[in-house]
């Protein structure tokens, strides 16, 4: 009987034991699953879904520059003053410097290789198509002709504005010119410079635009850009400058 009593007695404590440690054992088994659970959730990638980049940058958009007005910064003189060198003076050079008889016509001017040269349309002016006088000067003017067409380049370039051409409108006359001239113009006398291939005019209205650029500059602006060039060359002593408004052109004869 007493073994009895104390078998019961060890059964009933292990039992306490069990059911005492049985619920902190159960909570310790739950908190290591999730952890684990948590640990393979975070460390195992899966392989079903592959990984991606995505890019932060904003795409970019190509824009061309926006339209713009440029001019030259010359201060402005009276054209009228500046240019205002007589007629005298224009022959006085031209006898010294030209033809001493002038040709009789576009045929005669050909032959007179020796002494005229002809002048074309290149990078920085452009010789109009001619109806009363032809496209020869001696070679001197011709020579400062070409001078003043890469003076005129060189400020628009030193600026930074576009480049343009300017347009020579009339140069050697014919004694055939000079006759057709009077019959249209009583204003024309048969004593010119234009007689000697020293002369010629430029027209400071409508120039030709070379450079491929969305930049603009106003005629005015490039007649002023046109005027300090020849103003340049006519305190150097190279010209005679007479402004003709009425003609809308720089009548101009190289001295040297």
């Amino acid at each position: 009987m007493k073994d009895i009593i104390e078998k019961i007695i060890v059964s009933v404590f292990g039992l306490l034991i069990l059911i005492w440690f049985l619920p902190e054992h159960a909570e310790s088994a739950a908190m290591q699953d999730s952890i684990c659970s948590t640990i393979d959730t975070v460390c195992t990638p899966s392989s079903t879904q592959p990984l991606t980049h995505s890019s932060t940058q904003p795409p970019t958009h190509s824009s061309s520059p926006s339209p713009r007005i440029v001019a030259y910064n010359g201060r402005p003189f009276s054209y009228k003053k500046a240019f205002a060198d007589r007629n005298d003076k224009h022959l006085a050079a031209a006898g010294q410097i030209g033809l001493k008889s002038g040709p009789a016509n576009r045929a005669a001017a050909e032959k007179m290789s020796g002494q005229l040269r002809l002048i074309q349309s290149g990078p920085n002016y452009i010789v109009e198509e001619l109806t009363h006088s032809l496209p020869y000067l001696v070679p001197t003017a011709a020579a400062r002709l070409d001078s003043i067409g890469a003076e005129f380049a060189d400020i628009l370039a030193r600026n930074g504005l576009p480049h343009h051409r300017f347009r020579i409108t009339s140069v050697l006359r014919s004694q055939e010119d000079i006759k057709r001239l009077q019959r249209c113009n009583s204003n024309s006398i048969a004593n010119s410079a234009h007689n000697y291939g020293t002369t010629f005019d430029i027209a400071y209205w409508h120039y030709e635009k070379i450079t491929q650029t969305t930049d603009s500059i106003t005629e005015d602006n490039l007649k002023l850009v046109l005027a300090q060039t020849l103003l340049n060359q006519q305190r150097a002593g190279h010209i005679y400058v007479k402004y003709e408004a009425k003609q809308s052109c720089f009548h101009v004869t190289v001295r040297n």
